[in-house]
């Protein structure tokens, strides 16, 4: 296998895991901590999505620390297999969280203008767009195990 930044076991690859866990888990604490996001079942299927998220990447980062600390790459077809199936359905669910999220975001807050507490509304608008960044993370990711699978 080649190597590429971003490989399971390597010093990228955990930074890569590291910041899907930070973004997933802010988005949840903004989202959280808005009060009345349990309103919208889009803003509950996000904390949902990201919850799976923030349990995914912070037990591939675990791994990933445990392989750098024995100096070993993570590359067995059958690992980098499950990294590759995993990762998709978290993106594929991140993704979709955070769009439908956005979509109410923009439909009740910005043009029918519901919004009466404005530091609510900047809270759900962040838990968003974190969302958006973990979702980025994960498809580096995502396309990194990929690769290395289709070159393996």
């Amino acid at each position: 296998m080649i190597d590429i930044p971003g490989t399971p076991g390597t010093l990228t690859g955990l930074v890569l895991r590291i910041c899907q866990c930070v973004f997933a888990a802010a988005s949840i604490s903004y989202m959280v901590t808005s009060g009345g996001f349990f309103s919208y079942t889009s803003f509950c299927y996000l904390i949902a999505a990201m919850g799976l998220q923030v349990i995914w990447s912070f037990g591939l980062a675990i791994l990933d620390t445990f392989a750098l600390a024995r100096k070993k790459t993570l590359v067995s077809p059958v690992l980098i297999s499950l990294f590759v199936v995993g990762d998709w359905v978290t993106a594929t669910l991140s993704l979709a969280g955070a769009s439908s999220s956005a979509g109410i975001t923009v439909l009740y807050f910005g043009d029918l203008g519901k919004c009466s507490f404005e530091a609510e509304c900047w809270r759900y608008q962040l838990s968003v767009a974190l969302a958006f960044l973990s979702w980025i993370t994960i498809a580096i990711s995502s396309l990194t195990t990929l690769w290395l699978l289709a070159s393996g």
